[in-house]
């Protein structure tokens, strides 16, 4: 019996002693850092792997994300350099970049850098009047990314961005702002619709002294045009008369041709639109006349065709 009781125990202690040294297998993933203590002190820190812990000598302290961490911290009471009480609320974006001192830097890292972040706030704000802070949100948010970057960098955190995500004045004082905004809102409205009745006049104006101007410049048109036909008229008439008296002349006409010619002159102003016709007593004086007239024509142009 003996032997096989000796046989018993050295099982179980080999199978004790399998599963201690198997417990302290360690793998550990690319976005985490385990913070090792040896007896008490720090050792070291495990990156992406695999790992051994010696049991009751090296104790994980501490598992780090590498992560970057969002956290959203409740509204904090302020007061504007004007002594308006408001509550704002910002959101931290946060990496961890060196696990030891993220371990031991400070007892609780996230509620330090609410603290700390609550307390930049109204530091930040108290130099700002309340329409200042309401329109300087980038201003806030950079000069509290550079506050809180810097206290807690001996935290091994590195602070990437601050946002403030909510500004709530109270309720008075967004009431007074909407009646303001209104106001301006119906303002910048009657502005427009004068700006644009203004507009329409001058417009209308301006179109009523085009059509004018374009009336005026057609009838003067139309008058040039009415005169440069009358003229083109008379001078068609002049010459075709013109051309009649050529054309007696060198046919050499006589005196009863002449005569004939008047016949038909005084035959046309009768069947014009006159109401009275003043007819020579002696017919054949006017033929005379005219025979005159053609001989002192002729007579005329005899010299002229000497030279």
């Amino acid at each position: 019996m003996q032997p096989d009781v000796f046989l018993i125990v050295l099982i179980i202690f080999f199978v004790v002693i399998a599963v201690i040294l198997v417990s302290g297998i360690r793998i550990v993933n690319q976005t985490r850092k385990y913070v090792v203590e040896r007896l008490g002190a720090y050792h070291a820190t495990w990156g992406v792997g695999f790992h051994w812990l010696i049991p009751f000598v090296d104790k994980v302290v501490s598992v780090v994300s590498l992560k970057e961490q969002v956290k959203d911290f409740d509204p904090q009471a302020v007061i504007t350099k004007d002594n308006v009480t408001m509550q704002i609320d910002t959101i931290v974006f946060f990496q961890v970049t060196d696990p030891k001192l993220y371990a031991y830097g400070v007892e609780n890292p996230i509620n330090a850098i609410e603290s700390i972040s609550a307390t930049t706030l109204r530091n930040i704000i108290g130099d700002l009047e309340l329409d200042t802070s309401l329109t300087s949100r980038d201003i806030i948010n950079e000069k509290m990314r550079l506050i809180l970057d810097d206290a807690t960098d001996k935290w091994g955190i590195k602070v990437n961005r601050v946002e403030v995500k909510n500004i709530m004045p109270p309720k008075d004082i967004r009431e007074s702002m909407e009646k303001q905004m209104r106001a301006e809102r119906e303002r910048r409205q009657t502005i427009l619709i004068a700006e644009g009745e203004k507009r329409a006049k001058i417009l209308e104006a301006e179109g009523i002294n085009e059509s004018i101007i374009l009336k005026a410049e057609a009838e003067k048109r139309q008058v040039v045009l009415q005169a440069e036909a009358e003229a083109e008229a008379i001078f068609k008439l002049k010459e075709a008369e013109a051309l009649g008296i050529k054309l007696i002349k060198e046919a050499g006409a006589d005196e009863a041709v002449l005569r004939i010619k008047a016949f038909e002159a005084l035959a046309k102003l009768a069947d014009g639109q006159s109401t009275k016709i003043v007819v020579p007593s002696n017919l054949a004086d006017l033929a005379g006349m005219v025979t005159a007239l053609t001989e002192t024509a002729k007579t005329t142009k005899e010299p002229t065709s000497k030279k």
